[in-house]
């Protein structure tokens, strides 16, 4: 990459503070910043070195100085920032989840074919570099004919019913905004499920407090997963094969390092996190510059078809615990 795109950030929130200052990391412009609040696109645009700040989010598709959106507002919203910004000729980065179901990826996702842009699920695990090291060793047979994938992310959250984990309304809830993170990590790792079996407890708001999923798969494989916003867990991941295991150490969905073990319980491999800055979300921007320089086709690690139908794995998790949101 010789020339990075310049970067517009749609809603001012946690994680769009941690994605510019990722973006800043590797030299991408981040050019512009749009709020519904005039005051806090200033705000955050004089915290961050951002020489445009816009008012609202039709402002900031439009101005001329930015060629890609990365939409960072609460999940409810993600499909109407993505489709505003394509329809607007800018290509999208949207959180994850990508949107709050498969109808509405699916809506995102055909737009931008229609448009002949780019519109990338922001799982940024995806790209980090223990995450390509794995792969590596799963394809080299390292680990035998895999059998499992097993993972949790757990983590105490605010208890308060107007906040954006407890709150309806906002998407909440543990599923899709933690538990994402193991179901996407089960996809890349296993493939498609042909079975989901899902058990939870729902919050005093009605949004699920704790989420036990079975992803089920051809060849005696499975995924055993876990999902908890009021219980900080191990938030550790294993792969186990029948010549071998991976254990990714804490936080396995962020830098990390992991131990590669035989069927003899032997270390074969020890690899040790190396990021040298930022969190880790520089790798997906940097991935979605690759795939517009590259002529747009579909990303090898998450294409869209498979954005879409994880989004219809966590709608099939949803509708065994009983789990909807306003509108839906």
């Amino acid at each position: 990459m010789t020339e990075h795109l310049r970067w517009g950030i749609l809603a001012t929130g946690g994680i769009a503070a941690t994605f510019v200052r990722d973006l800043q990391v590797i030299g991408a412009p981040v050019t512009a910043v749009g709020s519904r609040d005039a005051g806090r696109a200033r705000a955050f645009a004089d915290a961050h070195g951002i020489p445009h700040a816009h008012g609202s989010y039709e402002e900031l598709v439009a101005d001329p100085d930015v060629d890609v959106v990365y939409v960072a507002t609460p999940h409810p919203a993600h499909a109407e920032g993505a489709l505003l910004a394509l329809d607007a000729g800018k290509h999208v980065l949207v959180e994850k989840p990508f949107t709050l179901n498969a109808p509405e990826a699916r809506a995102v996702v055909e737009r931008a074919a229609e448009k002949g842009l780019i519109a990338l699920e922001a799982m940024w695990t995806r790209w980090l570099p223990h995450m390509i090291r794995v792969r590596e060793i799963i394809a080299a047979g390292t680990l035998g004919e895999l059998r499992a994938v097993v993972a949790d992310h757990d983590q105490k959250a605010s208890p308060a019913p107007e906040g954006r984990m407890q709150n309806p309304a906002l998407g909440g809830g543990a599923l899709l905004d933690l538990g994402i993170y193991p179901v996407s990590f089960a996809w890349d790792v296993l493939g498609e499920p042909d079975r989901v079996i899902a058990h939870s407890d729902p919050t005093a708001t009605g949004v699920d407090q704790s989420t036990a999923i079975i992803l089920g798969y051809p060849g005696a494989r499975t995924a055993l997963l876990h999902t908890e916003l009021d219980a900080r867990g191990t938030n550790r991941a294993s792969i186990i094969g029948t010549e071998g295991r991976i254990e990714i150490d804490r936080v396995w969905y962020s830098p990390t390092s992991f131990t590669v073990f035989d069927a003899q319980d032997r270390v074969v491999e020890r690899y040790e996190s190396h990021l040298d800055a930022g969190r880790g979300m520089q790798f997906q921007a940097l991935e979605l510059e690759r795939l517009v320089a590259e002529g747009h086709g579909p990303d090898d690690l998450l294409p869209p078809a498979e954005t879409v139908a994880i989004m219809g794995t966590l709608d099939e998790i949803r509708r065994q615990i009983g789990l909807r949101y306003p509108g839906e």
